[in-house]
């Protein structure tokens, strides 16, 4: 598909591009801790105050790389496709169904390591017994609740007024393991679509993320987009929930764009990251499920919007 001859990719009901003066678009759904986690490993092993800049070559491998993620999801929705990670091996819905939070590497060789940064994908999966699929998505839509659902990592949350078919809300993510704290402010749209009667997948996004330096200090200072530690460049997430088995299984693969990692570190860093990164997207799934547990049954019916259309926009 195209738009003004450039070629969309991906899921989203808005369409982004890596450069230029678009906005770029990247995603929030439920996995909060993940993001603050990552951002203070990489402070850590990549060092607290040092810059990083963008480059285009990064932006290049990221599409590239979200055209393919956005390509398997779509041989998901196909006839015949499997749905569900946890679908595609026996073991992995059995481990699941007996209450085990399932954490794997998206692709081989995560971190992955592209021009001036690397690509982190990671994907989890739940199983919430004895709720539906009302349940779920009325937690992953009560945009006003994150502060609650997903503490400390989310200090602020608000929903703000729908975009067309489109949810939006502000979200502020702050770090405070690091010497010097560090938050992500940022305003985000999210859309869901419904697969048929028991399942439905959804993607969210940010039109805008800014690293605040020194928060709660002083001297704390908004950056503009893309300036800054580059502990976060982008992010993309597409999740998944399917109701059957007397319950709702949740997926959730989370992608990221971030500086790299010192060559003389990286051997060392790796395993970090990587053992990090399966730790904290378990803890998000994990907060996920306890806030549907405490709304279960106080659902509302929820209501598709526009993630059907191809419209991740790469250059």
């Amino acid at each position: 598909m195209t738009k003004n001859g450039r070629t969309l990719v991906g899921l989203n009901s808005s369409w982004a591009r890596t450069g230029g003066d678009d906005p770029i678009r990247t995603p929030a759904l439920g996995y909060a801790h993940w993001i603050v986690s990552l951002v203070y490993i990489l402070a850590i092993v990549g060092g607290v105050s040092q810059g990083a800049e963008l480059k285009q070559d990064a932006l290049k491998s990221w599409a590239e790389y979200v055209q393919v993620v956005d390509s398997r999801m779509r041989g998901r929705l196909e006839a015949g496709g499997t749905f569900l990670w946890v679908d595609e091996v026996p073991e992995r819905g059995q481990r699941v169904r007996a209450g085990k939070i399932l954490v794997s590497p998206g692709a081989t060789h995560i971190p992955r390591p592209v021009p001036a940064g690397l690509i982190h994908d990671w994907i989890g999966a739940a199983f919430f017994p004895n709720v539906n699929l009302e349940d779920v998505l009325a937690v992953v839509r009560d945009y006003d609740r994150y502060q609650d659902f997903y503490r400390p990592s989310v200090v602020e949350s608000k929903a703000l007024p729908a975009l067309g078919e489109d949810d939006r809300f502000l979200m502020l993510l702050v770090n405070k393991d690091v010497v010097a704290k560090s938050a992500l402010d940022g305003e985000y749209q999210a859309c869901y679509q419904q697969v048929d009667a028991k399942r439905w997948y959804g993607i969210a996004y940010s039109t805008r993320i800014q690293e605040i330096r020194d928060y709660g200090q002083r001297g704390e200072k908004k950056l503009p987009p893309d300036e800054g530690s580059g502990y976060i460049w982008r992010l993309y997430s597409i999740a998944r929930f399917g109701e059957r088995d007397g319950g709702v299984y949740v997926e959730l693969e989370a992608m990221a764009l971030s500086r790299d990692i010192p060559v003389e570190v990286r051997w060392a860093a790796d395993p970090i990251v990587r053992r990090v990164s399966r730790n904290s997207l378990s803890t998000s799934l994990r907060q996920m499920r306890e806030a549907v547990y405490s709304k279960a049954g106080k659902a509302s019916r929820p209501a598709a919007s526009g993630c059907a259309s191809v419209t991740y926009l790469a250059k």
